[in-house]
C-alpha cells in the first residue's frame, strides 16, 4: 500500500453474528480526489466507513488511511480524518460556535487557534449570523453544515461523508455539493457514501458499487455508464408537426434496427453507434430546416447502470439503514 492513496481497503471482511456485512471489500481513494461508494441500504457502505474511521475492527483484510494501518495505528488515523455520519450529531443545547470550540478542545487545539478556526468555518459554511444561537434552532440543512464544519475543525487530510445529504431537500443537497467541491479544491480527499445516484455522478472522480457486502464495480461514472450500452441521441423539435421528419432523421443516423422512441412527451430518442451521429443529425436537421429546442447525446444514467449491475432499481434513501442496526 503506497502514499499515492489516501485510503486503501484490501479484502475487508466483517460479520455481525450471522450477518456477513462485508465479504472481501477492496477499493482505493487517490489523494485529493472524491471516491463515491454507492449501494442500497444494508449493502455494507457504513460498515466499511466505520472500519476505515477506526470505529469498528475488521474480522479480516487490511486497510490504510493516510498511510497508517487502521488496526495497528488507530490514533494516527484519527488525527488525520474527519467523519460526518448519516445524521447530524451536533449538541443541540450548545450554540454553533460552542459546538466547534468543543471539537477544538477535544482535538487539543490551543484556545486561540480553536476560536479562529471556529470563526473561519462558521463564515465558510454561511453560519456566521447563527453562530451564537443554540443548534436546536437550526434548520436541517444548517445542522448538516455545522456537522460537516465540525468534521473539518482539525484540518483533516481525509473526510468520510456517510450519506451527508440524507433527508435534505434538493436545494440544500446542492448547497452541500458545493461544500464538498470546496473541500476538495483545498486538497482534502473525500470518501462519500450515498444512495443518490446523481450525487455520485456530480461529485465523484471514481465510483465503487457495493451490493450484499461485495464490490461489484469500480470505475469512473462515464465508464460505468458504458456498461449499459450505447449513447442515446435526443431531439425535441420546436414545431410538434416536425416529429415525423425528426423520427426519420433519427432512424437514419441511429443504430440499425434500434428504433425511435418518445422518451418524454415531444422528445424523440434513439441509440446511436457513436459520436458522429450527433453531427449527422445536426446536418440533416439543417437541410430540412427543422428547428429544435433540445438536442443532446447522452450516456445511460447511473440508475440504469445500477439496475444492470444488480438487477434491481435503486430506491430513495429512508431514515433507517440495516447496516446501522448491526453496527
Amino acid at each position: 500500500m503506497t502514499s499515492e492513496y489516501a485510503v486503501e481497503a484490501d479484502g475487508l471482511v466483517k460479520s455481525f453474528k450471522k450477518t456477513q456485512a462485508l465479504r472481501g471489500v477492496s477499493f482505493s481513494l487517490p489523494r485529493g480526489k472524491v471516491l463515491g461508494v454507492l449501494g442500497p441500504n444494508g449493502a455494507g457502505k457504513t460498515t466499511a466507513v466505520r472500519i476505515l474511521a477506526t470505529l469498528l475492527r475488521a474480522d479480516g483484510g487490511r486497510a490504510t488511511v493516510a498511510g497508517f494501518d487502521v488496526a495497528r495505528h488507530p490514533s494516527e488515523v484519527r488525527k488525520r480524518v474527519g467523519l460526518t455520519g448519516q445524521y447530524a450529531s451536533v449538541d443541540e443545547e450548545l450554540t454553533g460556535r460552542e459546538n466547534l470550540l468543543m471539537i477544538g478542545a477535544l482535538l487539543n487545539m490551543r484556545s486561540s487557534a480553536a476560536k479562529a478556526r471556529a470563526t473561519e468555518l462558521l463564515d465558510w459554511f454561511d453560519l456566521g449570523d447563527a453562530a451564537d444561537r443554540n443548534a436546536k434552532t437550526y434548520s436541517g440543512g444548517m445542522r448538516r453544515r455545522l456537522d460537516l464544519a465540525a468534521s473539518l475543525t482539525g484540518h483533516p487530510e481525509i473526510v468520510f461523508l456517510d450519506e451527508p445529504t440524507t433527508g435534505l431537500d434538493p436545494a440544500k443537497r446542492e448547497d452541500m455539493w458545493d461544500v464538498v467541491r470546496a473541500i476538495v479544491s483545498r486538497g482534502t480527499s473525500v470518501l462519500l457514501t450515498t444512495q443518490y445516484l446523481e450525487e455520485a455522478d456530480a461529485l465523484a472522480d471514481d465510483i465503487v458499487v457495493i451490493n450484499h457486502g461485495q464490490v461489484i464495480a469500480h470505475d469512473t461514472a462515464d465508464n460505468l455508464k458504458r456498461v449499459v450500452g450505447s449513447q442515446t441521441l435526443h431531439v425535441r423539435p420546436t414545431v410538434p408537426d416536425d416529429a415525423d421528419a425528426v423520427r426519420a432523421i433519427l432512424a437514419a443516423v441511429g443504430t440499425p434496427g434500434a428504433g425511435v422512441d418518445e422518451a418524454r412527451p415531444g422528445e424523440l430518442s434513439t441509440p446511436v453507434p457513436g459520436d458522429r451521429a450527433l453531427a449527422e443529425a445536426v446536418a440533416r436537421l439543417g437541410v430540412e430546416k427543422i428547428a429544435v429546442t433540445e438536442l443532446s447525446l447522452r450516456l445511460p444514467s447511473l440508475d440504469e447502470v445500477f439496475f444492470t449491475l444488480t438487477g434491481e432499481r435503486q430506491k430513495a434513501p429512508t431514515t433507517s439503514d440495516a447496516e446501522e442496526v448491526h453496527s
